[in-house]
């Protein structure tokens, strides 16, 4: 009898984590039991948790008749079978509802216990960031490119001489925060979290001023440029998380819990300092709502419907949240971005009344 198999892409590609591999078992009398070989592509990624199927084809025998026990059972029900038929039945070689089975590559245990005692035994200062002042500035001035898929440095596009360019400034002044060679990194991370408190503060109050300029209520330009400005940051750790790490869970985590922060800190100490200024001078300190409830359901509705979309995106036709084939990935993108420019269209046109709120 001969059984064919065949691998199929899952998490695991093809040439990337596996060798494609077709081909037949052949199994002669009283044989139950054959391997299969798969060549796993060697990779030194510390975490790896990726999945890839083997399939079985029909059975066949080996004068080249295919077995035609699916066609007796697609035909009749087992009442109806004669006795001959079901010996029949029995007696020749067919597949069980489990014709299908997911192979999972992990990690090798070795290397990630290498990895882990040369991390416990180095210095606090061995990684990949810059360890002085001159090899940041080197790295403002510098254009590269993104590595590929090896590790190695690519070439330098002219999309890389924009953004540099775009950049730069931004490039510049952060060179200045200290090395993580320093203190263990921990100056470093207390300098980044001032200078992108004092950035923010930059960006509010310029999208303020622009907003007043262009005449534009503070509504709208809360929910467009202030908004934009504060999320961009955001937007590329959820990006560069995305990239790094095997599933989705940080990058997602992170808008939810960096919009909880700007909501229960941005706003809750804001308004309490607020409340206890005005109660220290005998006064009563009130927000006027304006049209916060319109926005504020609008954007819960939305919340809802892009959560379908992740949870609808977790079909095995996709794969998962974050990525996937390239035509649901861009149809993805433009239907999330869609229902934010919808929102800021409705809640503009409730701030200027041509709308009703409530």
């Amino acid at each position: 009898v001969e059984v064919g198999y065949r691998t199929i892409d899952d998490t695991a590609k093809a040439g990337t984590h596996f060798v494609q591999t077709e081909g037949a078992l052949i199994f002669h009398n009283e044989e139950t039991r054959h391997f299969i070989p798969i060549e796993i592509v060697e990779e030194n990624c510390y975490e790896k948790n990726v999945s890839f199927i083997v399939e079985l084809k029909d059975p066949k025998e080996l004068n080249g008749k295919r077995n035609n026990n699916n066609n007796i059972r697609n035909r009749k029900t087992s009442a109806d079978l004669s006795a001959d038929e079901k010996v029949a039945l029995q007696g020749k070689p067919h597949l069980t509802n489990t014709f299908r089975c997911t192979i999972t590559i992990r990690e090798s245990d070795e290397f990630k216990n290498t990895v882990d005692k040369l991390v416990g035994k180095g210095p606090p200062d061995l990684g990949i960031t810059s360890n002085s002042w001159s090899d940041q500035f080197a790295d403002a001035f510098r254009v590269a490119a993104d590595d590929d898929e090896n590790g190695e440095p690519g070439k330098v596009s002219t999309c890389d001489y924009i953004m540099h360019i775009l950049t730069f400034v931004w490039k510049f002044i952060f060179a200045f925060v200290p090395p993580t060679s320093i203190f263990s990194g921990y100056l470093c991370f207390l300098v980044s979290i001032i200078c992108i408190g004092v950035l923010t503060a930059f960006i509010g109050d310029i999208a303020s001023h622009f907003g007043c300029s262009v005449g534009l209520k503070d509504a709208v330009t809360a929910i467009s440029f202030v908004a934009l400005g504060t999320s961009v940051p955001d937007t590329f750790a959820s990006k560069v998380s995305a990239i790094q790490d095997s599933t989705a869970d940080n990058s997602v985590g992170n808008v939810t819990g960096s919009n909880a922060v700007n909501v229960f800190l941005g706003l809750g100490i804001a308004w309490s300092l607020a409340a206890v200024y005005h109660a220290l001078q005998g006064e009563a300190f009130k927000v006027d709502p304006g049209s916060l409830a319109f926005s504020v359901t609008l954007f819960c509705s939305e919340a809802l419907i892009a959560i379908l979309v992740l949870v609808l995106r977790r079909h095995r036709c996709v794969g998962g949240e974050l990525g996937g084939p390239t035509t649901i990935k861009y149809i993805t993108a433009v239907f999330l971005a869609s229902l934010w420019l919808f929102y800021l269209v409705m809640s503009t046109l409730e701030a200027y009344d041509v709308i009703g709120g409530f």
